[in-house]
């Protein structure tokens, strides 16, 4: 099978530290650009409760719900604390020139 690759947003469009949300088909995708230029994509809703993950806050490579103050890791999708028990779903970003691209789940 084909690997598939979409364009989510230009990397422009997210400074260095921040969190945005982009919509990829039905599925609510968090994109993350931690410092030094690294780029990650999660879930954008908390697995304990409905809640945008990019509503929340973005520190040393840990994303805080901002319901509940969940914390997950945004390079392994691990719940790092209560009230999570479960993780979310990490998705390969890529740089390609100016754009962020999402590898899509098979």
């Amino acid at each position: 099978m084909a690997e598939t690759w979409v364009r989510v947003a230009a990397a422009a469009d997210i400074a260095e530290g921040n969190v945005m949300a982009v919509r990829v088909g039905e599925r609510e995708i968090a994109l993350y650009h931690l410092p030094g230029g690294d780029y990650r994509a999660t879930d954008n809703i908390c697995s304990h409760e409905y809640a945008q993950l990019s509503d929340g806050w973005l520190e040393n490579g840990e994303i805080e719900c901002p319901l509940h103050a969940a914390r997950f890791d945004v390079c392994t999708g691990k719940a790092l604390c209560a009230p999570a028990e479960k993780d979310i779903a990490v998705f390969e970003v890529k740089l390609q020139g100016a754009d962020l691209m999402l590898k899509l789940p098979g």
